[in-house]
């Protein structure tokens, strides 16, 4: 349930911030150069839709396990090892994350205290980098969620949604579906093509 209500608001907040940074950057090119009147507030609003889909992308990523991993000894380990080694990486990842939410909660505070503004909009600034301690929340509860998936499962998880296994068709640039195929036409034999049907020894009738 945790990881289902975290992915329906990072899907929202991602989407509608990608799409509000396009809107944004679009009306202000369509102002500046037919209207000859920029948006005054165009680029303070990209910074704040860069922090909010920067720092929420972080638990998004988690999900995904699309973070950049240095796996090399890692590999050469046996699954139970694996398993041991991902356990560790993600609690220790998720104490991190939290302790950076820690202090950016009070950094956050500070800026909350002192009453600044942006110039545009003449919004709180502190606004502007809630989604600091926010994302790294997501992304601490995400490699929690890891660890509780290895617990309690035999196969070895990255992230609480994938199992650690390269896809050989994704890394040869293969599609899985068509790998499929593929492994179905029994050896000597070539799948039907667009200029005939096979005869069966790999040649193509014409």
């Amino acid at each position: 349930m945790i990881d289902r209500a975290i992915a329906r608001f990072e899907a929202f907040v991602l989407a509608a911030g990608v799409i509000l940074m396009a809107v944004n950057s679009i009306g202000n090119v369509v102002g500046r150069f037919v209207f000859a009147q920029s948006i005054y507030f165009s680029e303070e609003l990209n910074q704040f839709l860069i922090v909010l889909v920067t720092f929420v992308g972080l638990g998004y990523a988690a999900r995904k396990g699309r973070h950049i991993r240095m796996s090399a000894v890692y590999d050469q380990l046996s699954d139970r090892n694996r398993k041991a080694l991902m356990i560790l990486i993600a609690g220790v990842t998720a104490a991190i994350m939290f302790v950076l939410a820690y202090y950016s909660f009070l950094y956050v505070s500070r800026v909350a205290n002192l009453g600044k503004v942006t110039p545009a909009l003449r919004l709180p600034l502190y606004l502007t980098y809630i989604w600091v301690p926010v994302g790294f929340v997501i992304t601490g509860i995400q490699y929690v969620l890891t660890v509780t998936k290895n617990l309690g499962s035999r196969d070895v998880y990255i992230s609480y949604e994938q199992v650690d296994a390269y896809d050989e068709a994704e890394v040869a640039g293969v599609e899985p579906d068509d790998l499929a195929k593929a492994a179905a036409v029994a050896p000597g034999e070539m799948p039907d093509s667009a200029d005939g049907e096979t005869n069966g020894k790999g040649r193509a009738d014409r």
